[in-house]
């Protein structure tokens, strides 16, 4: 018998042209509420996954813009990143400035197979003409259905949306150019009303020209839900089920874009994969708008974990990728996974007594093989002797030999290390300083 808390949909009713903003889910003075389905959707991973990246167009809507330069030597990172099997598949570009243009000549200069440079425009016939005059193979177009964008933000209707968007595409096919359509603000829109019309007639324009149109559909303000029970609008799997199903949308044509208001993001994107969509969208380090995108070094090490393989990525790319956001000055939060200077480093001593042992014990993975970034320890006042022990073995290999928890002359840098707090310390020591006290105390 289900919680009492659980709410189940209701049956959809008859469609109507009157916009419908899932009041029932979306009550806006309440966060996002979750209805849920009886029955789950069939879990159906797609037969092969990869990722791509929005690094230079949606990593670019929330920090100031990238040099022409630092695009170029973060997409030569996101090839190596991705090798030769190109598991970052695509990268997609703005098209409207100068210095847009001349990122994707940069880019293009380089000569490389992946990931393969893409467009991204609105869908406009005057945004188009950008597309058509940089001589691109394939370009995203932002194709908003959900009722909120159609009504209120474009003042329209559906069906005159759709007509709009459908000449972008129209266009597109006829230059021999592949339109990836970008059904923004899916999780918030009326699938049988809108999205699958849209969709269905997509495929079939695609039939007619002998050409795969893509659909990508963005989680635009990141209130997806990863459960195979999760309702329409919100959940992932049934979604990502239904436009494969009921839309048409072979799994190598169908992208997830995640955005991570609700802070899902991950778990929606390991469900898009698992329940039938090849491509994943995201940013390096999850640089975008608001909350920002789905990491693409996080998508990286799930792909690996989730298929078994490799397929030549590069994981050490990672770090390199790290170390130079930070040149170029880009903040990096000290807990994000993967980059984030606390990543694998323990403060607690009874994690660092683990991993004096056998580093396995507190280590999700060989962070020194793929990250190139051994575990490390900080010393504040939780570290405890077994703390300064590991910190000794890493930092001074040489004078921590034949040292174990109980020598006196740790315990006398524990001491001091304590002392530090006792005086009122809150932060923990730079190495520097922990050097300076192991000095003393290893020489009395």
């Amino acid at each position: 018998m289900a919680a009492p808390w659980i709410r189940f949909a209701e049956p959809r009713a008859e469609n109507t042209p009157a916009p419908n903003y899932f009041r029932e889910v979306f009550p806006y003075s309440l966060p996002p509420l979750v209805q849920f389905e009886r029955e789950p959707v069939p879990l159906e991973p797609a037969p092969e996954i990869w990722i791509t990246d929005t690094t230079f167009r949606d990593g670019q809507q929330s920090r100031a813009p990238y040099s022409v330069a630092q695009i170029v030597r973060l997409y030569g990172m996101l090839s190596r990143l991705g090798g030769p099997q190109g598991m970052i598949r695509q990268s997609e570009f703005f098209l409207y400035t100068k210095k847009d243009r001349e990122a994707v000549e940069g880019c293009r200069e380089l000569g490389l197979d992946f990931p393969e440079i893409t467009g991204w425009i609105r869908g406009t016939m005057a945004d188009y003409a950008l597309v058509r005059a940089a001589g691109l193979r394939e370009t995203g177009i932002l194709t908003s259905l959900s009722d909120y964008h159609i009504f209120k933000k474009l003042n329209s209707t559906r069906e005159a949306v759709m007509r709009s968007y459908l000449e972008v595409v129209d266009a597109a096919l006829a230059d021999g150019i592949i339109p990836r359509c970008h059904i923004e603000d899916s999780t918030r829109a009326d699938f049988y009303g809108v999205v699958l019309p849209f969709v269905q007639a997509l495929m079939e324009r695609g039939r007619q020209a002998g050409v795969q149109i893509k659909v990508r559909y963005p989680d635009t303000m990141g209130v997806g839900v990863p459960d195979p029970h999760a309702a329409l609008p919100r959940g992932i799997p049934r979604l990502t089920h239904l436009l494969r199903h009921e839309g048409g949308v072979p799994s190598e044509a169908l992208e997830f874009h995640g955005q991570n208001d609700l802070n899902a993001i991950i778990p929606n994107a390991v469900a898009a994969w698992l329940y039938g969509a090849s491509s994943n969208n995201g940013t390096l380090l999850g640089i975008g708008e608001r909350s920002g995108n789905t990491p693409i070094e996080a998508l990286v090490f799930w792909l690996i974990g989730l298929t078994g393989e490799t397929h030549g990525i590069e994981t050490t790319v990672v770090s390199e990728i790290a170390d130079y956001y930070r040149e170029i000055g880009e903040p990096i939060d000290q807990r994000l996974p993967f980059v984030g200077e606390n990543f694998n480093v323990t403060r607690a001593g009874i994690h660092a007594d683990g991993m004096i042992k056998d580093e396995e014990i507190y280590n999700p993975f060989d962070t020194t093989r793929l990250l190139n970034r051994p575990p490390g320890v900080a010393i504040t006042d939780k570290s405890g002797a077994a703390g300064l022990l590991m910190w000794m073995q890493r930092r001074r290999p040489a004078e921590a030999t034949g040292v174990d928890k109980r020598d006196p002359r740790l315990a006398r840098v524990l001491d001091l290390v304590m002392t530090e707090y006792d005086d009122g310390r809150v932060t923990s020591l730079a190495d520097e300083e922990v050097d300076r006290l192991i000095d003393v105390a290893f020489a009395s």
